[in-house]
């Protein structure tokens, strides 16, 4: 079962769902989601210095890749077919009987931009800020904004609470995160 709005605006106001900073519901909640602006930081891929990823190895994940801040108001440019990590605004906490669905918005779909390649679903037990996978899949460059509503979130209701929520796995490599953090693949060799 999906949360309408009326469900999400009753689990934000007794703290089941947390989103910090608090949403301003007039503008970022739809009919069954709630929208998420785009952070100020951005994971580029220095594909110029590599010629491949190494996904086991350590020092080439966290090489491969580069944070960089941009100021409000600025734009970053992602251009055609370009992939890059970038995170959220919004801390977001799920309790252990919901799981959080992850969607681009039509508006920035619209222009070539897709938000992820797989991680839509946000499981439940996650606490962090989400890690976007954007693409530009158009032909034309496209300017992203720091605090434009950049995608949506909605709630589904688990049949039960989860025994073993995202907070408590052993192999949890994201918890907590907050910046668009490189992937952490080579944990699992």
């Amino acid at each position: 079962m999906v949360l309408s709005d009326k469900d999400i605006k009753k689990a934000l106001k007794s703290g089941k769902i947390v989103i910090a900073p608090k949403p301003d519901l007039n503008t970022q909640l739809g009919s069954c989601s709630i929208d998420l602006r785009l952070g100020n930081s951005f994971r580029v891929f220095e594909h110029s210095r590599y010629a491949y990823i190494d996904p086991f190895s350590k020092d080439i994940s966290e090489e491969v890749t580069r944070e960089i801040e941009i100021k409000d108001k600025e734009p970053f440019i992602i251009q055609p077919g370009d992939f890059v990590l970038a995170t959220t605004i919004e801390y977001i906490e799920v309790p252990d009987s919901l799981t959080g669905r992850l969607e681009g918005r039509s508006s920035i779909g619209r222009l070539g931009v897709v938000i992820h390649s797989t991680a839509a679903n946000i499981e439940c037990g996650f606490k962090g800020h989400i890690t976007l996978e954007l693409a530009n899949m158009g032909k034309m460059p496209v300017a992203l904004y720091p605090q434009m509503r950049i995608c949506s979130i909605s709630f589904e209701q688990l049949s039960s609470p989860a025994e073993v929520p995202y907070y408590k796995k052993r192999g949890a490599k994201y918890v907590g995160q907050k910046g668009p953090d490189e992937s952490k693949i080579h944990q699992e060799k």
